[in-house]
Formats: C-alpha cells, sequence, structure tokens
C-alpha cells in the first residue's frame, strides 16, 4: 500500500477523482484554514490538517513552502501524510504565493516572510490543547533557507528541521548566466519587478521528474510559470551567500534530504551545511539520481524518502517527549 497520499492524485488533482473532504475523509485528518493579516495590511493564507481519533497527536509540524509554491497542491498532500501519522500540521501561503495578497511570486526581502511564519506558528502552537507538544520545521527548497532563518532566530524553540531539497545555495545549472549575476544588484534597485531574468529552465520542468506529475504541476491555478523578478533573483542569490556564511551558528537537530540529481538547489552546499553545523544530531541522506522535488519521482521513491522522514520524525517526537516529561 502506497505511503504518500501523492499516489491517489492524478495530472488534473491533487485530490485525484474525490473532493476535498473525500480525500481529508480517506486519510483520516480533519482540515481547517484561515485569512490572518500581517503588520503590512497583506492578507495571508493559513491551514491546518490533524489527526482523527482514535489516532494522538505525538507533535506538531510548520511547513514552509518554496518559492512559487503554495500549501495547498503538492505540500498539502505531504502535510496530510504527516497528520495521518499523528502530527497536527500548519501551514502559510507566504505573500505573492498560493491564496495570499502580494505580487506574484515576489520576495524583494526575505525578513518580512520570517517574520510571518514565526508569528503564524508561534500563534498555531499557542493554541493547541498541548502546546508543549515537539514542535519540528518542514521545507522545501527557498522554504528551506527561511527555516534555517526562523530555527536561528528561535534558538531552543524547536525540536527539528527537515531541509527536503533546501536552497543553501543555487546550482550554476539554474542561475542566470554570467555577467548578469553579477549585474542583478544594479537592475535590482533600478527596475526591481522586471521579469527577464533568464533561468535554465522553468522550475517545474526541472523539478518534476514523472511527466505526470510535471503535469499536476502546471494544473494548479495559482502557479507562475513567469520568470522571476529582478529584486527577487537578487534577493535569493544575497540569501543563499548569506546562510553560507552562518552554517556553524546551526544547532538544531538537523534531517538533510537532497536528490543527486537536483539541477535547482546545489547538492554541494548542503553537504557543506551538515559538515559545519553545530548541530549534535544530524543526519543527511542523498538520493541517487533523484531531483529537485523529491514527491515528483516514482512512487517506490517517493514512499523511501518520506518514509524516512517519518522514521526521523517519530524517533525525535518520542525523545522530545520523554525530555519534556
Amino acid at each position: 500500500m502506497p505511503l504518500h497520499p501523492i499516489a491517489d492524485a492524478d495530472e488534473r488533482s491533487p485530490f485525484g477523482s474525490l473532493s476535498a473532504e473525500e480525500f481529508y475523509a480517506k486519510h483520516s485528518v480533519s482540515h481547517a484554514s484561515a485569512f490572518i493579516t500581517n503588520p503590512r495590511g497583506l492578507k495571508l493564507f493559513t491551514q491546518w490538517w490533524s489527526p482523527l481519533p482514535p489516532t494522538r497527536p505525538i507533535g506538531i509540524i510548520a511547513m514552509v513552502h518554496g518559492f512559487t509554491g503554495e500549501t495547498s497542491w503538492f505540500l498539502q498532500l505531504t502535510s496530510i501524510l504527516f497528520a495521518k501519522s499523528g502530527f497536527i500540521t500548519c501551514a502559510i501561503d507566504h505573500q505573492g504565493h498560493g491564496f495570499s495578497d502580494g505580487l506574484i511570486a515576489h520576495i524583494p526581502d526575505i525578513n518580512p516572510v520570517v517574520d510571518d511564519c514565526i508569528s503564524f506558528f508561534d500563534d498555531f502552537r499557542k493554541r493547541q490543547e498541548t502546546p508543549d507538544l515537539p514542535c519540528f520545521l518542514y521545507s522545501e527548497s527557498l522554504g528551506g533557507a527561511i527555516a534555517l532563518y526562523i530555527s536561528l532566530r528561535q534558538k531552543g524553540v524547536w525540536d527539528g528541521l527537515i531541509l527536503n531539497g533546501a536552497m543553501c545555495g543555487i546550482s550554476a545549472k539554474f542561475k542566470p548566466q554570467w555577467p548578469l549575476e553579477h549585474l542583478l544588484f544594479v537592475v535590482a534597485k533600478a527596475i526591481p519587478t522586471w521579469r527577464v531574468i533568464p533561468t535554465r529552465g522553468s522550475i517545474p520542468e526541472v523539478s518534476f521528474k514523472e511527466p505526470w506529475k510535471r503535469k499536476l504541476a502546471m494544473a494548479s491555478p495559482r502557479r507562475t510559470v513567469a520568470r522571476p523578478r529582478a529584486a527577487t533573483a537578487y534577493e535569493l542569490i544575497r540569501i543563499c551567500n548569506e546562510l553560507q556564511g552562518r552554517f556553524e551558528e546551526v544547532e538544531i537537530p538537523l534531517l538533510i534530504v537532497h536528490g543527486s540529481g537536483d539541477v535547482i538547489c546545489d547538492v554541494e552546499c548542503v553537504q557543506e551545511l551538515h559538515r559545519r553545523a553545530s548541530s549534535k544530531d544530524k543526519t543527511i541522506k542523498i538520493y541517487p539520481e533523484l531531483w529537485h522535488q523529491m514527491i515528483g519521482e516514482k512512487e517506490e521513491d517517493v514512499d523511501l524518502v518520506y518514509g524516512d522522514m517519518l522514521t526521523w520524525l517519530k524517533s525525535r517526537a518520542e525523545s522530545a517527549a520523554e525530555r519534556k516529561g
């Protein structure tokens, strides 16, 4: 029996032929959502999934999506996997992504996005009946950089972090060609929303190996296929450079999973993070030939990767509960 709910999706809908309510019931989870307003006046979409009885919650997971991603498509299926496995799971659409306000896929400054995540995650944890449950961060792509910033700001708050295809460095196979990368600062200041920053291939084309999953990625009515805006492209490169200078400050228990065939986020940078992080508990798993979005692989590979994540999460949740109990 497949482990990950992606097995029930099709190329048109993450829920396949079922309604959202039928899908949640099939996987024994409840779902709710709400809009919040951040200090900049933007309405941000948030949602959460919980295991239905008789499954008892063993932890809380905060999900952090990547650039051009959202919480209602592929990330929702992984959230459902975690929820039916015993973790209360919450997520927020970043500004300009999913159902949230903001210029589409535009993040000229990462700090307000980190602020939004911390504010929502803190409030969500406080609202739980058992707020002292072990708490984890799960992140994908740019979400990995955001989650690292969260962990650096909130040392001791989180019991672990999963970095899935994390953006600690952008692969040279995907970056803008020289000399444009070096002119980005000028372009970003002069015309920050300019969209003519070329990359080598569109994100879905080089992220999802299985053709039907690539079609599903493109089927989301909220996905953009346009090129990154100048200020966003500059900020993504700046973030990677800044984080690379702070790897030794990372102390959180860490699980790094990455495909060796990832041509968007550089695998060598996460290997360097693993070497340099101060975390006493750190694990890295590089999966041969898998691409950037490992949910986009064959069913057996998806179940291998996410099975490894669940094993790690359950082990750390048990250890954290013993320490807190």
